[in-house]
């Protein structure tokens, strides 16, 4: 799994089409002010280790939310982060239960619709730690 995350003044993004059939159709534009962000990558050798990949992740984001002192962030999948990928469905059952730990955390978190291409536009704090990315 790849987590690229950043601190943002704004996260704003629009669907631009569907890629998955299965999944609900959605058309959404929303602007998400001073958020943290967090761009998702399921690698295909997740899939054998679900349950240690979902907690590292939670622990990480969480780690960074208190270094960039937010209490909120936006969940992305974003498949781009690595040539290996794991199936739509995984990815999209991690991020769930990513999702899930951390409300139940008390963090508040806004997840982008699943199975969509968007346009979006991000403004990144300049600070070193406004940029991270995590390998697990």
């Amino acid at each position: 799994m790849k987590l690229l995350l950043f601190d943002v003044e704004y996260f704003w993004f629009d669907t631009h089409c569907k890629t998955i059939e299965s999944v609900e159709d959605v058309e959404i534009e929303e602007r998400i002010e001073n958020t943290a962000v967090v761009f998702i990558h399921a690698e295909s050798e997740d899939e054998e280790r679900k349950s240690k990949i979902v907690k590292s992740a939670v622990g990480n984001i969480k780690w960074y939310l208190n270094k960039v002192n937010k209490d909120h962030i936006v969940l992305h999948s974003f498949a781009h982060l690595s040539s290996s990928k794991s199936s739509p469905e995984f990815a999209m059952e991690v991020i769930v239960s990513i999702e899930e730990k951390l409300k139940n955390k008390g963090i508040n978190v806004y997840t982008v619709p699943f199975g969509y291409l968007y346009q979006f536009s991000i403004h990144v704090k300049g600070e070193s730690l406004a940029k991270v990315f995590v390998e697990i």
